[in-house]
């Protein structure tokens, strides 16, 4: 007979209190609402989050500096010129007799001149090719004069110097290529960061969905208590208790739809989403099975992320910060040597015949006699500046290290804590139905159906925790190596330069 009235009572069952098969269904969509799913916030996230759009931007600086690097090593052309250069004043004039005389000037001095450059980068010198004009006009006198140099070749060698395009060459590129890499990583950092936000959000509105359902129930079973009262058959005590319970469901569905309405807020402010769009999300499968050994991971965070060019680059910054300390103390010389053709005349194109041989040669140099343990000093905290880079750098790869192991390691268990929260989701809800139908033939007391509906809820939640966990982990790998384990290549960006 107790069998029949409990068969009899489960239609009256919300049908949200049906147990699931592989944990909770997503809340329904309102009316206004916009149904997403995982993969279609992070692909909203990647395209038009204030975020990537950031990292884009740091992205062209970097290859905007890398351009910069490379004219370095390219021929230069340029046009220099002083045109005109005017002067109508009162001067001193040397007199033929040694005295200095006032007289009143009036002349022009222009000079133009085409010049091509090209560094030398494992010297740090530089080649020029050049063709200058000089004309002055001397009107008070009616006096006019052309000097030109139609071809020249030079050089400027500095001799024991700091040669920062030599060091250019060994880390620019690195830092170049670590800024690609980085900009990978920066796209996966904010895909782990959306899935945190989805899944806070989908928590809140599953949150809101049980406590919507736990009003439902609270109701129907406050009154059958007032029909059982009535007849006698359920104590005050327990009628008081119902009613609380109704009241607190109540309170937990209006706090629960406010901490979904504040969830839903922060990921669309994220994504670059409209306030005002009403957003409903969709509980995504589990993550796809995955083993991946520690061993494995590592291997394809050293040969994918920017970290491990970054380490590379800080040791060479390092070595470049010592060389350029002695670079720039003790002894420097810089060399300069031209040769080409020149001649002056009355006319310009005079200029250009009977071309005379021009050669020049200089050394400068300069050397401290006495620097007072200047140059020492410099030079040694250089040197311990670079131990202390070189420790820091094994340190910060260590560490990097160590959460590449870990992560890859955690996936696994991940996986198993998912499935059994599964099973507990399910099989908690599964327990609350035959509880609360129980309860309802007066089997048990009201404390067990309680605490039926706490596990319930509490299980609920767990799920939710542990695919959240599950999805987070599985793009934080992601992030760590710049691989995808899933389709077995390392992760590359389509757009861009």
């Amino acid at each position: 007979m107790k069998q029949f009235l409990l068969l009899c009572l489960l239609p009256l069952l919300p049908a949200g209190a049906v147990a699931q098969s592989s944990g909770p269904a997503a809340p329904a969509a309102g009316a206004a609402g916009k149904v997403l799913g995982l993969s279609e916030v992070l692909e909203l996230a990647l395209a038009q989050s204030s975020v990537v759009k950031q990292a884009q931007t740091n992205r062209e600086n970097s290859y905007w500096q890398w351009r910069t690097y490379q004219t370095n090593y390219r021929p230069q052309l340029g046009l220099l010129g002083t045109i005109p250069d005017f002067s109508r004043a009162i001067a001193p004039v040397v007199q033929p007799d040694g005295t200095t005389g006032f007289r009143a000037v009036r002349q022009n001095n222009s000079n133009l001149a085409l010049t091509l450059s090209q560094n030398i980068g494992p010297t740090g010198g530089q080649l020029f090719l050049t063709s200058e004009v000089q004309r002055f006009d001397n009107f008070n006198g009616g006096q006019r004069m052309y000097n030109n140099r139609p071809f020249a070749l030079g050089i400027t060698q500095p001799l024991g110097m700091f040669n920062s395009l030599s060091w250019a060459r060994k880390i620019e590129p690195l830092r170049y290529e670590e800024s690609q890499r980085q900009y990978v990583a920066e796209r996966e950092a904010i895909t782990q960061r959306a899935t945190e936000l989805y899944f806070d959000v989908l928590l809140q509105q599953v949150n809101a969905a049980v406590a919507g359902q736990n009003v439902q129930a609270n109701e129907e079973m406050l009154r059958l208590g007032r029909e059982r009262f009535q007849l006698g058959r359920l104590s005050q005590s327990d009628l008081l208790q119902l009613e609380y319970n109704l009241v607190a469901s109540r309170q937990a569905r209006g706090q629960a739809r406010l901490d979904a309405q504040t969830a839903t807020l922060n990921l669309q402010s994220y994504i670059g989403l409209g306030g005002s769009t009403q957003l409903t999300l969709n509980v995504p499968a589990a993550t796809p099975p995955l083993a991946v050994s520690p061993e494995e991971a590592l291997a394809q965070a050293r040969q994918n992320r920017a970290e491990q060019l970054a380490f590379r680059r800080r040791l060479l910054q390092a070595e470049r910060d010592v060389a350029q300390a002695k670079g720039t103390m003790g002894f420097q010389a810089t060399l300069q040597a031209n040769l080409g053709y020149v001649n002056q005349a009355t006319s310009l194109w005079d200029t250009y015949n009977g071309l005379q041989n021009q050669q020049q040669v200089r050394l400068t140099f300069s050397m401290p006699l006495v620097d007072w343990g200047r140059q020492k000093s410099i030079i040694k905290t250089a040197e311990l500046n670079r131990q202390q880079v070189e420790v820091t750098v094994e340190q910060d790869q260590m560490t990097f290290e160590q959460a590449v192991v870990a992560q890859a390691a955690q996936l696994g268990t991940l996986s198993e804590q998912l499935s059994l929260a599964a099973s507990a989701d399910t099989l908690a809800q599964r327990r609350y139905d035959i509880a609360r139908a129980t309860y309802l033939v007066g089997r048990i007391s009201l404390t067990d159906l309680n605490l039926a509906l706490s596990e319930k809820d509490q299980a609920k939640r767990a799920y939710i925790a542990a695919l959240r966990a599950c999805w987070v982990a599985h793009y934080r790998l992601r992030a760590l190596t710049l691989y995808d384990f899933e389709r077995r290549q390392p992760l590359a960006v389509a757009t861009g330069r």
